[in-house]
Parts: structure tokens; C-alpha cells; sequence
């Protein structure tokens, strides 16, 4: 039996068992807690000295398919010279924010917490690690038959215990290098849920003693297969709202947040938040990215609160690891498999929202640029976008494409998607031009 066929089989023996109640992660938030510095919008970093950018990462879901996808724009961006000029050496030294759900949350939060240890250090600890399987016999065991465990805490052991290693959001903030935002859905508010301190303060929590490995599992926890991730909301403080007044008046989209966040004040009707999958409200990872932005009340006040100075180039990066919604249906006239169909009616669903989510980015960048521009220096906008319809040679387009979404792929894949990551950044039409207009050197 393959590892997915291991997969569903444990599944479905579990869906049938009782049910689980699952472990709580969180703790609720002391006083000295709140004296310690914060993993959040208000997180202060040293400056870096001559910043010639502003730039943000966005990775998208599609497990390890994107992992590998993302970790190969990583490397790209790390050999890639900037001028001697007494700035950051590499163009991955300018990154000030990562935003990542799901697969892309594997990678986003490895290069947080490792930074250069991160080459080669992520292949061995996810990227060539049969994890799949190892989780399916883990869940097939009949230890687990009578325990309380979720699925997801399953996987969110198995994670700390071969890549995260015990580490905790204490680590991350310790750290100089980019704010990394790990993004969740809500199940009962139907919003995004990002790992700061400004959400667990809604829940009167402590990010900073929160493992990292729950984030991640939280993060990919694709309904169904894996229970939701469970936080308790403790009552004991008074949460206040850290979204701009009138960015929220002028936006649908943070209304909504908004609204949820106002919901987690009811201490007694949702005691409990329980998180799923973060590319069920955004998987991009580009609306949290401009969620947070706004919420802080505008790309200015944003940068000063992570501990960035404004640039003249303002360059957003979208790693897109989705696959082709077609899945290869129209090539024979026999009904598709019910899985070949849920992936087909998902990633339709997922390729319409994300153009969209394309559209209102570039809208909002080009509103920052205008904001950030001063002096008469305008401010220039970038969106750069990497994804597999972009591969000009068919039969390897078809190839990554066809590769599943799961949490273990073979070595060549691997090897295939950090290419085609390297490949696709570097022929990208928008990011020759900035490499152009700031004279820094390709790799090669």
C-alpha cells in the first residue's frame, strides 16, 4: 500500500472510532508575560542598514509540492549579489515579512527560526523525509485506539519531533531575520487566524511559549483528513481591537475580521477556537500580507512597528505552488475517481479566489507606493508572481502539476520543484527588471 493509500486507511479507521478531543497548546498570558517583548505587528527587529527594498514573501498551500517550490525561490533569492555598497550582500537579506499558509508554512517558518542553516538543513529535516508514511503507521498503531489525541497532534508531534525540534515562538522572536506569519482558518468565525501576538491576545494567550510545530500542523490541517488545531480562549483580561479604525471603515474585508475578533470577546460561547487549514480563507498568503498591513493602519506604520524603514522599491513575491484545476479530467470519458473530482472542485475554487486575491493586491500596492512616496521621490510597485503555469516546456509543466499535494514526494520531484522554483524567479519578466534597476547580480 502507497503512503496515501496508508493515509486514507488510517483515516477512515479513526473516522470511525470515537472521537478525540485533541491537546491545548496554549497558555493563558501572565503579567510578565506582557512585559516581554512581542511575536507580532508590534515586533521590533534591528533596522537594517541601507535597505534598497521593501520586500514580502507570500508562499501558498499544496504540502511539500510547495514547500520545495518555495524553498527553490529561497535559494534563488540567496544567490542573488546586490552591490557592494555597504547594504545587505544577498537579496534574501532584504525580506522584512513572509506569509505562508499550509505546505508553504513548512518552509516559512524553517527559514524563520534556522535562517542560513536553513541550506540544506530543510531538505533533510522535511523535503526528503518520508513523513507521510511514518504518520500513516503512526495513526494506523492500535496504541492510539483509545486516545485522546487528534490526528492533528499526531502530526504536530511529528513535526517538532524531526523538524521543529521543541521550538517555540520564544525562538522565532529571537531571531533577526523576517517577521514570519503563519496563517489558519477560524472554523466558526470563517477568518484567517494568524499566529502574532495580536490574535492570541484576543484569546488572552501567550504566542511566545507556543510550539511552533501546532502552528504548522494548525496551518495544514486540511479539514477531514486532520482534525482542526485547538485554542482556548481565557478569560482574565481585556483584549483590545489593534486594527485601524478607518482602514477597517474603508474595508469589507476587515470588517469581517473585525467581527471576529469582537466574537472572541464572548469568553463563554467561543471558549474554544478551533483552526483548520489556512487555504480555506486565503492560500496565497497574500491577503494576510495585506491584511496586516492595513491593520496596522497603512504600509508606514506597518514597517515601523516590525522595525523596517520605508524604501523606493516596494516588491511583493507570490510563490504559487497551486496546481492546474483541470487534474487531467478531460482526457479520458470514463467519470474521475472521487478524489481526481474533490481535487478538481477544490482547486477551481481556489484558482478563482486566488485571481482575485491577485487583483486587490496590485490595487493595494500601488495605494502604499502613493503613501510611502514623499519628497516627490515616488515609490515604485512590484508584484512578482512564480507559479507552474509560467514553465515554458509543456511535458514538465504537466509533470509538476500532476505531482499530489501531500506531506512526502520523491526525491526527483523534489529535486524537479527546487529547479523549477530557481528557474521560474529567475525568468521572471517583473524581477529581471528590478534586478536591472538596482544592479544586483544573478545567480548562476
Amino acid at each position: 500500500m502507497n503512503r496515501l493509500g496508508l493515509l486514507a486507511a488510517a483515516i477512515a479507521g479513526m473516522l470511525a472510532g470515537c472521537a478525540s478531543y485533541g491537546e491545548i497548546a496554549n497558555r493563558p498570558q501572565t503579567a510578565q508575560d506582557r512585559a516581554r517583548p512581542v511575536y507580532g505587528l508590534g515586533r521590533t527587529t534591528p533596522a537594517q542598514d541601507n535597505e534598497r527594498m521593501t520586500l514580502g514573501l507570500a508562499f501558498s498551500g499544496g504540502g511539500a509540492r510547495a514547500a520545495a517550490l518555495a524553498y527553490g525561490v529561497l535559494l534563488e533569492l540567496r544567490d542573488t549579489r546586490m552591490p557592494a555598497d555597504g547594504g545587505p550582500p544577498r537579496l534574501l537579506d532584504e525580506v522584512d515579512a513572509i506569509s505562508a499558509v499550509s505546505g508553504g508554512s513548512f518552509t516559512a517558518a524553517y527559514y524563520g527560526l534556522h535562517g542560513e542553516a536553513t541550506f540544506p538543513g530543510f531538505e533533510q529535516a522535511f523535503l526528503r523525509r518520508d513523513i507521510s508514511n511514518d504518520l500513516a503507521h503512526r495513526l494506523l498503531s492500535p496504541l492510539r485506539w483509545f486516545s485522546r489525541e487528534t490526528r492533528s497532534d499526531e502530526a504536530a508531534r511529528l513535526f517538532d519531533r524531526y523538524i521543529f525540534h521543541g521550538a517555540r515562538y520564544a525562538d522565532l522572536q529571537a531571531r533577526p531575520g523576517p517577521l514570519v506569519i503563519i496563517n489558519a482558518t477560524d472554523l466558526e468565525g470563517g477568518i484567517r487566524f494568524a499566529f502574532l501576538q495580536e490574535y492570541f491576545d484576543q484569546l488572552c494567550s501567550d504566542l511566545l511559549s507556543y510550539p511552533l510545530a501546532h502552528a504548522v500542523a494548525a496551518s495544514s490541517a486540511v479539514p477531514v483528513m486532520f482534525q482542526p488545531v485547538v485554542l482556548e480562549n481565557y478569560p482574565g483580561c481585556t483584549p483590545h481591537m489593534p486594527i485601524d479604525a478607518a482602514a477597517v471603515a474603508a474595508s469589507p474585508q476587515l470588517q469581517q475580521e473585525a467581527d471576529g475578533w469582537r466574537a472572541y470577546a464572548d469568553k463563554q460561547g467561543r471558549r474554544y477556537v478551533h483552526l483548520a487549514d489556512g487555504g480555506l480563507t486565503d492560500n496565497l498568503g497574500l491577503r494576510a500580507m495585506l491584511e496586516a498591513v492595513d491593520s496596522a493602519g497603512g504600509p508606514r506604520k506597518f514597517l515601523q512597528g516590525i522595525g523596517r524603514t520605508p524604501s523606493r522599491e516596494l516588491v511583493m513575491l507570490s510563490v504559487d505552488a497551486s496546481a492546474d484545476a483541470s487534474g487531467g479530467i478531460g482526457t479520458s470519458a470514463r467519470s474521475p475517481s472521487i478524489r481526481r473530482m474533490i481535487d478538481a472542485t477544490t482547486d477551481i475554487q481556489l484558482h478563482r479566489y486566488n485571481t482575485a486575491t491577485t487583483e486587490l493586491v496590485q490595487q493595494r500596492m500601488q495605494e502604499w507606493a502613493k503613501e510611502l512616496a514623499d519628497a516627490g521621490q515616488p515609490v515604485r510597485m512590484r508584484l512578482v508572481q512564480v507559479g507552474f503555469a509560467d514553465i515554458p516546456d509543456p511535458a514538465l509543466r504537466a509533470r509538476l502539476n500532476a505531482i499530489p499535494t501531500d506531506f512526502t514526494l520523491p526525491s526527483d520531484d523534489v529535486d524537479a520543484l527546487i529547479a523549477a522554483g530557481r528557474a521560474l524567479l529567475r525568468a521572471n519578466p517583473e524581477y529581471q527588471a528590478l534586478l536591472r534597476d538596482i544592479g544586483a547580480e544573478q545567480a548562476r
